[in-house]
């Protein structure tokens, strides 16, 4: 069970949705909770994510699709997000 403000759970819930191997952008997260004006509290929400690998947070991207913050450094953000599109293309 994930505890948070209704706002953040709405978040978590919908990054669980996004694929392995694919990125979202704040704003589309914004967009699909129907608040298309929040993608700065969304941003918030991705970073008070309490289950980080668990719930993917590392798929969420800047809208130019930069790497932008994550709690553990980008680098580790880049590292994930490279191994998940190798297990995708692998699996192709």
């Amino acid at each position: 069970m994930l505890i948070g403000t209704d706002f953040e759970v709405k978040v978590w819930e919908t990054l669980l949705r996004i694929p392995v191997g694919q990125a979202v952008t704040y704003s589309s997260v914004a967009n699909q909770i129907g608040r298309p004006t929040a993608s700065r509290a969304v941003g918030a929400a991705v970073g008070k994510n309490p289950i980080s690998f668990v719930v993917p947070c590392h798929r969420v991207v800047g809208t130019s699709g930069a790497l932008t913050g994550y709690h553990w450094g980008v680098p580790r953000k880049r590292a994930i997000l490279g191994w998940e599109a190798g297990i995708v293309s692998a699996a192709h």
